[in-house]
């Protein structure tokens, strides 16, 4: 017998809970951090400072700034990969414990035969304009220019 038949239906089922949890839980403990760290500490040094000495001196420096900011250019990676992992989960049809059934992908539509085509030879076209006569010639800022027919030419 594999190991996986000898689980319980509980451990499946924390196995399941862990695994569907966790992408959430991290955003919200992120969000948790980020709230803290950028409005609740400041609110609290500040009424610290009034309290303890009477005047806020010092500002505060979030926690998570420090270091270039590499805590949230790592929660960044974290939260973006997972979620785009669980993208391509739901788009395999993996549901993880969640209400409903998973995505399920259209059928492929076979796509027609493209035809090969082989490239075009093109040459220019021979054309040479006729030469113009004297009254079919008129100066435009000083310099020779055909006469505009009345209609244009297609």
């Amino acid at each position: 017998m594999s190991d996986e038949s000898k689980m319980s239906a509980s451990e499946k089922k924390k196995e399941d809970w862990m695994n569907s949890k966790w992408r959430p839980m991290m955003g919200w403990m992120y969000m948790a951090v980020c709230s803290a760290d950028f409005i609740l500490f400041p609110v609290l040094w500040s009424i610290v400072q009034t309290i303890g000495g009477g005047s806020v001196n010092v500002q505060w420096q979030p926690i998570t700034l420090q270091g270039a900011g590499l805590f949230h250019i790592a929660m960044g990676a974290v939260l973006g990969i997972a979620a785009m992992g669980r993208t391509q989960e739901k788009l395999a049809g993996a549901n993880n414990g969640g209400a409903g059934g998973g995505y399920v992908p259209p059928p492929p539509v076979s796509a027609a035969p493209t035809p090969s085509f082989s490239a075009p030879s093109f040459s220019a076209p021979s054309f040479t304009p006729a030469p113009m006569t004297a009254d079919e010639v008129k100066m435009v800022n000083g310099k020779k220019a055909p006469v505009q027919p009345s209609f244009p030419e297609i």
